[in-house]
């Protein structure tokens, strides 16, 4: 009786130890992965409340060749205050991407909160007579606004 109980209580130990092991890791991993979507839903809610429209007339002259800077009026139509900073902004003129932009709340405000206005600035622009096209990239949201120059 005592030669089966001994090696029995070994396997019964050493699968205790080893299931220990195994709940460890189940557990570990599913805390990574619940900590992972939260974060992930976090952002994709900010991402659907977040809406911009570009209201600058296309037919108007939006860019001003003397001084070689485009200018565009965005209006925040989502549900959240959005950061009026340049580096909130991703300006894509003509396929290139532009780093000399500028932001400023038009109504002067300090926060850019929804159906607020901000005047956008892209500097540094070389566009000659033809058809334009700027695409703008806030928050996971993006516009694409069309307009033509005449020289």
């Amino acid at each position: 009786m005592a030669d089966v109980s001994v090696p029995s209580l070994i396997l019964f130990i050493a699968s205790i130890v080893i299931a220990a092991g195994v709940a460890g890791v189940l557990i570990d991993t599913v805390t990574g992965i619940s900590g992972a979507l939260d974060d992930r839903g976090a952002d994709v809610a900010e991402n659907i409340r977040t809406d911009i429209e570009v209201i600058s007339d296309s037919e108007s002259s939006v860019y001003d060749a003397g001084s070689d800077t485009l200018t565009l009026y965005v209006k925040n139509t989502g549900r959240r205050t959005i950061p009026a900073v340049n580096e909130s902004f991703d300006v894509i003129v003509d396929a290139q991407y532009r780093t000399n932009v500028s932001v400023t709340i038009v109504d002067g405000s300090a926060e850019w909160t929804p159906h607020g206005v901000v005047e956008v600035r892209v500097g540094g622009l070389n566009l000659g007579a033809g058809d334009h096209r700027v695409r703008l990239a806030v928050s996971g949201d993006e516009e694409t606004f069309r307009f033509t120059t005449e020289q």
